[in-house]
């Protein structure tokens, strides 16, 4: 396991100019994917400080390297079964930006990473729209990936609108 994250953070770390990589990582039984430009490191599980008062998917926070980090567990935030964590279990460190421009970084907790891949703009699908847990605003494009199908999710309003915004209700930070 701990190779196979090494080798994926290298390809990251190598790949951080193209513009069409997208790293793909495994949330129930789908396969989804984020812009790799938006990763800025993989890590193992590791236990968080809760926080009082936010959605039940705000596993807490974590220290990374100075920095007060969100880790959102997202099979619970799309709706999907809990899980428990084990050896398998990563964060993907993305980051963001609001709409002022003010760079955001969290945490999203997966089942874990597959792989890397290339894809072009002009080969993703639009998404149907559907009133799912998922919904449509978040999803970028579907990717067909050797034979699979990979829902690339779109960061800045995953995070900005569906996962910052109702943590700063909850905690009624304007």
């Amino acid at each position: 396991m701990e190779k196979n994250l090494d080798a994926i953070q290298e390809q990251i770390d190598q790949n951080s100019s193209e513009n069409d990589q997208v790293l793909s990582f495994i949330l129930g039984h789908e396969e989804y994917g984020v812009d790799i430009l938006r990763v800025q490191e993989i890590k193992g599980w590791e236990k968080t400080t809760p926080i009082p008062n936010t959605p039940d998917y705000v596993m807490g926070v974590i220290n990374l390297r100075g920095a007060v980090v969100p880790i959102i567990d997202l099979r619970i935030r799309f709706g999907l079964e809990e899980m428990t964590y084990d050896d398998t279990t990563v964060v993907i460190i993305v980051r963001s930006e609001d709409t002022s421009g003010t760079p955001k970084i969290i945490g999203l907790v997966v089942d874990g990473v597959s792989d890397v891949y290339g894809v072009e703009q002009k080969d993703l699908q639009t998404a149907p729209d559907m009133s799912g847990k998922v919904h449509s605003e978040y999803i970028q494009g579907l990717a067909t990936l050797n034979e699979k199908l990979i829902i690339i999710l779109h960061v800045d309003p995953l995070i900005n609108d569906g996962i910052l915004s109702r943590i700063k209700k909850a905690l009624n930070i304007n």
